[in-house]
């Protein structure tokens, strides 16, 4: 028999998508890789008045979680020591995970939740430090590109089926991030399968721009780069300058469908925490990003078994690289 698994924060913001993409109970399970009685219940228990919406879906199921009555009882020292990672910007199932496989602590993430969200109805600031999430409503319906067609654009459609399987490492996901009045940008490229980052501030979302950026963050890693799937923005035109530079093959996602690059996708809301919607990113610095991406490639993902995408995507076997949380962790 299966073992039963509570969904993720990530995959009730997945299942938020897929509702308003019209997919069915049945397709968004597919979709999440989980039985359709998991996704009713999901939808049966924690949606509200206003439908369903993820953020409020996580904050009841955390609640019901804490009120059972065999909840474990953690100590001061406890709680201190799961502060000090969230103050690293860790989501409550990193640190769960992370200090499992430290032999720190055995605390699950939901019962993380549950603290980080009672401590904000007392007025405490904990919240803060969870992933911010984007408000805005993405447009589906017609799935027919509206910015325009990219010229000689092959779509994920022709993408080597091996790309899907996401074991191996040198297959990326590429798009870009827009500042407050469209004020620059950051070009984005996550490896799907260590989930190991790169990240550069271009002036504005012009294609010689984003190229330049691309090829200057790519080139290094010119041996390990199979494949690149971007989205279908302008900026991507110069694709083929990109492809023959690193002799690589460079694909386009369906217009609109976000899922398909869904690893570069929750990259950039990672990302965003550090640079939230009103941040003008043409007065954002390189070691100000720098800064930030350091931080994600260090940070322990549940996806790698805990170990972090620097350790995976370079096969490195040391435990951390970042001082900070290591000192955090001694405590």
């Amino acid at each position: 028999m299966q073992k039963y698994r509570h969904l993720t924060s990530e995959q009730r913001y997945q299942i938020a998508g897929l509702l308003k993409a019209n997919f069915t109970q049945l397709g968004i399970a597919i979709e999440l890789g989980v039985s359709k009685s998991t996704i009713s219940r999901e939808l049966k228990r924690n949606c509200g008045k206003r439908g369903y919406r993820p953020k409020q879906a996580n904050e009841l199921s955390c609640e019901r979680k804490g009120n059972c009555k065999n909840a474990q009882k953690f100590t001061e020292v406890d709680w201190q020591l799961v502060k000090n990672c969230l103050q690293e910007k860790m989501s409550p199932e990193q640190i769960s995970g992370r200090l499992s496989l430290c032999n720190q602590l055995e605390i699950s993430h939901e019962r993380i939740y549950q603290y980080v969200y009672r401590d904000k109805r007392m007025g405490g600031t904990l919240v803060s430090h969870l992933r911010s999430q984007k408000r805005y409503r993405k447009r589906y319906g017609s799935g027919e590109e509206r910015r325009g067609v990219i010229k000689n654009r092959v779509s994920i459609d022709q993408r080597p089926a091996i790309v899907a399987e996401k074991n191996r490492i040198g297959d990326w996901e590429g798009d870009t991030i827009i500042g407050k009045d469209h004020q620059g940008a950051l070009v984005t490229l996550v490896d799907r399968y260590s989930r190991y980052t790169l990240c550069a501030p271009v002036a504005s979302k012009h294609a010689e721009g984003v190229t330049a950026a691309m090829l200057a963050l790519l080139e290094p890693h010119k041996a390990r780069c199979h494949t690149i799937t971007l989205d279908n923005g302008k900026e991507f035109a110069s694709h083929e300058t990109v492809a023959a530079q690193l002799e690589t093959s460079v694909y386009f996602a369906h217009p609109y469908h976000s899922w398909e690059r869904g690893v570069n996708e929750n990259t950039n809301g990672l990302i965003r925490q550090y640079f939230p919607k009103n941040t003008n990113l043409k007065e954002v610095t390189p070691d100000e990003v720098s800064f930030a991406v350091n931080q994600l490639n260090h940070r322990p993902r549940k996806c790698l078994g805990y170990r972090t995408p620097y350790e995976v995507f370079f096969d490195e076997h040391s435990t951390w690289h970042n001082t900070e949380l290591d000192v955090a962790l001694r405590i």
